[in-house]
């Protein structure tokens, strides 16, 4: 058994999940290690990995061991557990040097960054210098994007282990922003296009957005250490990057190892989504005058009561006096609850609404005057076409429950998904969105001035003069 002294920590505080490492000192090798989404609660993260590993290791005593700590979370949680702060570019680069000195270039991609590291060695001097280039203004192109796509296409992370690259089959995806990613990504879920097209479209983009964007012209070396959470568990992913990095090699006349497999030139190491953890311990024990974390219990304060503090005293004053003030405001803008039409002589007839947007879909059932018998709403499962059949049987079991007969003279469809509708379902009318606003809109309030539209991925506002529309945005 190890000495307690001989024991270090590393954690990486990130903007998605915590990582955490413990270290022997003396042989520099990782003997426990845990990775976990924080869901925004950093802090308390960092807590219950802490006392984890205090289960899981007898042998560490905290009252005893260094901590080093790294990643965009971690600076405001390091006096609370005694913790000497590394910066994270600084605690990849020396993990890297540390465990791979032949390598040429890195990608990191993390929850919310995306970083990019050279090292170039001086012809004159024969000394090995790191360039990094990260980006500092949006999230596009990280595993943040990655995770919202793989929500709307719905596709089961059981699946996503087992996707394989197909570079013969893509289709164009927005890479400069995150939401118009997301929102080229709707637009495929709802023209019918499988999964792992989108998916492997996605990859592709994220990839060419990284290469064009990070590289600043610059070419990258071999070997190229691919690391972060997306790298690390997405094997399409790595596939990509040993598609397109060798494009851009071939491109630019760089003379790479051919004989050497691109499985090895362009590799994720094995615990690749721990190296700024590790390097952060590495970093650390260069540093003198550190100090044993001690305990946890200045953390479990901060959390309890110091955080809460520091955001009163930022805060401004409240939102309503009292309590009897919020019930008051809430029942005077609460939208009225719906009740469905009654049923007389055991049938309905009507006309279907559906619109098939782009996080939810709808359905309404109406009757010869427009008014609205029964409504269906779900959030999107990736697939119009099976969302639209869900609210069918909801429907149908509906008016089952009634029992009545249920007659659907004609129907109509709109939104993301419309033309994907009426081709499969042979609807009678395919509305552009905007049209169908207005017009049900002038069905409630005929004199409506303006009207207003926040949907899952776009607003839309329609000027309405003379109840025809003056002008959109």
């Amino acid at each position: 058994m190890q000495p307690t002294s001989a024991l270090t920590i590393g954690i990486d505080v990130g903007s998605t999940t915590v990582k955490l490492v413990v270290v022997d000192a003396a042989t520099q090798q990782i003997l426990w290690s845990k990775y976990q989404r924080h869901e925004t609660k950093q802090a308390e993260k960092v807590l219950e990995m802490l006392q984890t590993v205090g289960a899981d290791m007898p042998a560490l005593d905290l009252a005893q061991t260094r901590l080093f700590i790294t990643g965009s979370g971690a600076s405001p949680i390091a006096p609370y557990v005694n913790a000497k702060f590394i910066q994270e570019v600084n605690a990849v680069t020396m993990a890297v040097e540390h465990l791979h000195p032949d390598v040429g270039s890195v990608i990191e991609l993390g929850g919310q960054d995306a970083k990019i590291i050279m090292f170039k060695t001086s012809e004159a001097t024969g000394e090995k210098r790191a360039s990094t280039s990260m980006n500092d203004k949006c999230a596009s192109g990280t595993g943040a994007t990655i995770d919202k796509c793989f929500m709307k296409v719905g596709m089961p992370q059981s699946e996503v282990a087992k996707l394989v690259f197909d570079p013969t089959k893509l289709h164009h995806v927005a890479a400069k922003c995150g939401v118009f990613a997301e929102t080229d990504i709707v637009n495929l879920v709802k023209s019918g296009i499988p999964s792992a097209e989108i998916m492997c479209s996605l990859a592709d983009a994220i990839v060419g957005q990284n290469l064009s964007v990070l590289t600043r012209g610059n070419t990258l070396k071999p070997k190229v250490l691919l690391l972060g959470g997306p790298n690390a568990y997405l094997p399409f992913l790595r596939a990509c990057w040993r598609y397109r990095i060798p494009q851009t090699w071939d491109e630019r006349g760089f003379d790479y190892p051919k004989d050497v497999p691109l499985e090895e030139l362009i590799f994720a190491p094995d615990n690749s989504e721990y190296y700024a953890a590790f390097g952060a311990v590495l970093f650390g024990l260069h540093e003198k005058d550190t100090q044993p974390c001690g305990s946890v219990a200045k953390l479990e304060e901060f959390i309890r009561h110091g955080r809460k503090a520091q955001l009163g005293n930022n805060a401004g004053p409240g939102l309503v006096k009292s309590l009897t003030e919020a019930e008051h405001f809430i029942e005077l803008y609460s939208a009225p609850n719906f009740i469905p039409a009654a049923i007389k002589n055991n049938r309905i007839e009507g006309y279907l609404g559906l619109d098939g947007g782009s996080t939810s879909s709808k359905c309404v059932l109406v009757d010869e005057d427009g008014e609205i018998i029964q409504k269906v709403y779900q959030l999107s499962k990736g697939n119009p076409l099976e969302d639209m059949k869900n609210m069918f049987i909801e429907l149908k079991q509906w008016a089952t429950e009634q029992d009545a007969e249920l007659i659907i003279k004609g129907f109509g469809v709109t939104g993301y998904a419309g033309d994907v509708m009426e081709a499969a379902l042979k609807a009678d009318a395919n509305i552009v969105e905007t049209v169908a606003h207005m017009k049900s809109s002038q069905h409630y309030f005929d004199d409506v001035d303006v009207i207003c539209d926040v949907g899952g991925q776009d607003i839309k506002v329609l000027f309405m003069e003379n109840k025809t529309i003056k002008n959109f945005r």
